[in-house]
């Protein structure tokens, strides 16, 4: 009796297809992945170039150093403190504008504090000032 040998075969996994799956899990994940969108800081600015006459009395001037020190016309005021300060001054003057300068080296979260500030103190006319240079 002869005995043949068996033959080995290769075992193979297909790989025609992959490429078909890869593609189909790449369009499922985009299609169901939501993005979310940072929203930034709601401003509502003027049309460029335009400029209005107001009087110094309407105006509020927030100076803010590098430090994170915070001058509210010239008096220093603790950061926290800025709502409380414009609150009281938007009640003696309803037609206060708040007008923002701060220095180049401001940090940026002193920046956005302080404007929250404001927002918590009802403040809606803001005037940001572009700092020295």
């Amino acid at each position: 009796m002869l005995v043949e040998k068996k033959k080995s075969r290769k075992q193979e996994i297909p790989m025609a297809s992959l490429a078909d799956i890869a593609f189909l899990l790449l369009i499922f994940f985009l299609v169901t992945t939501t993005i979310d969108v940072d929203r930034g800081i709601g401003l509502t600015l003027p049309a460029k170039g335009e400029t209005t006459e107001v009087r110094s009395k309407n105006i509020c001037n927030i100076l803010i150093n590098a430090g994170g020190e915070v001058a509210i016309d010239g008096e220093l005021v603790a950061l926290n403190e800025i709502a409380r300060v414009i609150r009281e001054k938007i009640v003696q003057n309803e037609n206060l504008i708040v007008s923002m300068k701060t220095d180049r080296l401001t940090r940026y979260d002193v920046f956005v504090q302080a404007l929250d500030e404001l927002k918590v103190a009802n403040a809606t006319r803001i005037s940001i000032a572009e700092p020295e240079k």
